[in-house]
């Protein structure tokens, strides 16, 4: 790709990433909202079916060789939807690790009743969901029914988080019982889809998973070796890994910040190290990025705030500055819409919404009511549950690319990723609004000491 056209695309798009929140604004629209739409407008099978990159790569063939001016054109539209996908991944755990720096576990003691509830009914109740809602169609395929149950118990922390944030709420019980919670349900929908996968193996008689393009030993190894024990040594694996993890990080960065006198840019650049390192160590054991991310931020949470709170706001301004809108950007540009016109199974897109709708919401109000929040924190909770984003959608491709899910089910989740992502955002921050003086007093909360979103831009 030419350096000139790589500038050009590049311009253009940071322009709209600018532009269309500012426009929003006046709305109420939430960023992340606004970085969806933006991607889904230029996307290949977006809002309007127009694929900005590509138009304008062919706008700016003529910058490469003359006579392959087609060839040119399709390599840096591929080539720079590349460039937007891995930031996007950067931007993710970017995000993920800033969610670890944020999530005050001190807050537990105050809030371990609505960890644990939260972390078990909206596990459990959706996950049961799914689990019948595929039976309904396909009662003889144990591995889609486990798959599609790991499915409905994921939460989505890349909305999750920044709504959180958002609202001044990372420190408070409230906002930590649903950060924390949230982690813990996707660590437990990580392992039940790894479970899915091998049970899926095991009845075709697959030595390796179909599609091979993670670090995991798991998918270049005959897990069948394991037998019945694969389930309790992956479940040891990825305690292990958690603990193991977070002592390190933590430790190490202690020494570090003790031991060496150095600018707060080499800091910066160990620290990215250090959350790189724990995350490919987690991907060698199946364990998926938004997990070792986080688990690295938390690792490191104290290390950064002990050292200068201002090295924390630089972090921060690297994340929600510049990587992590290229996540939801890269997010939109990937969401396909023509699957709103593929519904010849209109049943299975209708009870796939309205099932992880109805589970989520009602399980997470039920956690928070049990726990003794308000009507206004249960229902904001319950909401902030139903997002399916980034993991839901990674879970269902790796679902697809082995050969569990087929075309039907996917669209459903393709669906349901989109239906339950644009609105929620906005919804929990009315919810939370209104009465907030009421909401406020109720759940005892606090404003932490972060970084405001204008000081970041």
């Amino acid at each position: 790709m030419n350096d000139s056209s790589f500038l050009i695309l590049f311009i253009a798009l940071t322009a709209l990433m600018a532009v269309v929140p500012f426009l929003l604004r006046k709305y109420h629209i939430p960023n992340v909202i606004s970085l969806l739409v933006v991607g889904m407008l230029i996307g290949s099978n977006g809002l309007l079916g127009f694929d900005l990159v590509a138009v304008l790569s062919k706008w700016l063939s003529f910058l490469g060789t003359p006579g392959e001016e087609a060839q040119t054109a399709a390599n840096t539209a591929a080539q720079f939807n590349t460039f937007v996908d891995s930031l996007g991944s950067l931007g993710l755990m970017f995000l993920m690790a800033l969610a670890g720096m944020e999530a005050d576990f001190r807050l537990i003691r105050s809030a371990r009743k609505a960890v644990a509830m939260l972390s078990v009914l909206t596990f459990i109740v959706p996950a049961v969901a799914g689990y019948w809602i595929y039976r309904y169609f396909c009662p003889d395929d144990l591995s889609g029914k486990v798959l599609y149950a790991s499915l409905f118990a994921s939460h989505s922390v890349g909305i999750v988080f920044p709504v959180i944030r958002e609202l001044k709420l990372s420190h408070t019980r409230f906002g930590a019982a649903v950060l924390i919670s949230t982690v813990i349900t996707d660590i437990s929908s990580i392992i039940l889809l790894a479970v899915s996968v091998q049970l899926f193996r095991q009845s075709q008689n697959i030595s390796h998973m179909v599609g091979r393009g993670t670090l995991s030993i798991f998918d270049h190894m005959d897990t069948n070796i394991l037998g019945n024990s694969f389930v309790p040594v992956f479940l040891l694996i990825v305690l292990v890994y958690l603990a193991v993890m977070i002592f390190l990080s933590h430790n190490f960065g202690t020494w570090v910040m003790s031991t060496f006198k150095l600018s707060d840019d080499i800091v910066i650049t160990i620290l990215l190290f250090m959350i790189l390192t724990t995350v490919i160590v987690g991907e060698l054991f199946g364990i998926n990025l938004v997990v070792g991310s986080f688990i690295a931020g938390l690792g490191l949470s104290r290390v950064v705030r002990e050292r200068d709170h201002l090295l924390f706001k630089r972090f921060e301004s690297i994340g929600y500055g510049f990587l992590i809108p290229f996540l939801f950007i890269s997010i939109g540009m990937k969401t396909d819409f023509n699957a709103f016109f593929q519904m010849n199974n209109l049943v299975i897109v209708l009870m796939t919404v309205t099932g992880l709708i109805i589970s989520k919401v009602g399980s997470g109000f039920v956690a928070m009511k049990l726990s003794g929040y308000s009507h206004k924190a249960s229902l904001a909770a319950g909401l902030m549950t139903v997002p399916q984003l980034s993991a839901t959608l990674a879970a269902a491709a790796i679902g697809k690319d082995a050969g569990i899910l087929d075309d039907r089910f996917f669209n459903a989740i393709i669906i349901l990723s989109i239906i339950t992502t644009l609105p929620i955002p906005s919804l929990v921050r009315a919810v939370l609004n209104y009465g907030r003086n009421e909401f406020v007093e109720l759940d005892d909360f606090q404003v932490p000491n972060v970084v405001k979103d204008d000081e970041l831009l």
